[in-house]
């Protein structure tokens, strides 16, 4: 029913294969689903919660992106797909419903059913998107931009104006200094952007 309802386009075929192969697992916040350069044996598919996918360089992190509901991770499918080690890493930003699909059944399934196909070009075109924003952030934007941007990008993706996150979080997410974003926010809130108290900001 869960898959029904998620992909109501999946011939019946495709949904009962999924349901019988596929691997339904709760995660808490904050778990490890992906590392950088283990090979993917699983292709997880987001039921309800969130994904945060990140690029490591040196000791430096960037996110990259946001898995949401109905969406799957590309890094994962990139690396099951072509047996090769991945190139980024994930981790729950919530708890997180998932649906595992083993990466030898879903190699045959895109054979056979083109919706399948359909769902993960959609998603590849969406997180190339993603990241291109990420890069012309990362290049062309000021700090405060980024951030700004970040905060109201994150707000986005749990609905919500209120943020319980720290100055430390959001520098780890952004691959620059804790220094830095606590400046910067400090003067998002004097422009009127958010307000701070505590952990918590308010996006207005």
């Amino acid at each position: 029913m869960i898959i029904k309802e998620l992909f109501p386009r999946f011939h019946p075929d495709l949904i009962k294969e999924i349901t019988t192969h596929g691997i339904i697992k709760q995660l808490p916040a904050q778990t490890e689903l992906l590392r950088e350069g283990q090979y993917a044996k699983v292709i997880p598919i987001v039921i309800h919660g969130l994904i945060k996918v990140y690029s490591r360089y040196e000791d430096r992190e960037l996110l990259l992106y946001y898995i949401e509901p109905a969406e799957s991770c590309i890094i994962s499918f990139s690396s099951g797909i072509s047996q090769l080690p991945s190139r980024g890493y994930a981790i729950t930003e919530t708890d997180t419903k998932l649906l595992l699909l083993p990466v030898n059944n879903v190699q045959q399934w895109l054979k056979t059913h083109p919706a399948l196909n359909t769902l993960f070009f959609k998603n590849y075109d969406a997180r190339y998107l993603d990241m291109m924003n990420a890069v012309n952030h990362l290049l062309f934007d000021k700090m405060d931009a980024r951030i700004l941007d970040y905060l109201r990008e994150k707000a986005r993706v749990k609905a919500t104006q209120t943020l319980h996150i720290t100055h430390k979080e959001i520098a780890i997410d952004l691959g620059t200094a804790r220094e830095v974003v606590s400046r910067i926010l400090k003067k998002l809130e004097i422009e009127n952007h958010i307000t701070q108290e505590g952990r918590t900001i308010k996006i207005m």
